[in-house]
């Protein structure tokens, strides 16, 4: 069994060392993401086990896909600890969360200009 989190609880996660990854499709990827997350698409998801970690909180555009993953993850990989983000980047976004694009470390307002 997998965790369901809303984007308030993201944080707590990350307290506790989680890795995020996105299993969207890398150009959804490319158009922002949340930011600390690593893209892993879900048909690669099987053959890039190794790469995951736990604690571990998936996310998508909408939470579906990333609930496959936390689902098999869970049932047949035998991870234990693993979130699905509800709601994915669209609710990430809708409650005012920042995504970045590849290559920002954080959101614009937050960079560090040289």
């Amino acid at each position: 069994m997998y965790d369901e989190i809303y984007p308030d609880d993201v944080a707590a996660w990350l307290e506790q060392g989680a890795q995020i990854v996105d299993v969207r499709e890398t150009w959804e990827y490319g158009a922002g993401h949340v930011p600390g997350s690593v893209n892993i698409p879900l048909d690669e998801l099987v053959g890039r086990i190794s790469e995951l970690k736990e604690p571990l909180v998936l996310v998508c555009a909408s939470g579906n896909r990333s609930g496959m993953a936390a689902q098999y993850l869970t049932q047949r990989a035998g991870m234990k600890k693993v979130a699905n983000l509800v709601g994915g980047v669209y609710l990430w976004a809708a409650r005012g969360q920042q995504l970045v694009k590849p290559g920002e470390d954080a959101p614009v307002q937050q960079r560090r200009t040289a």
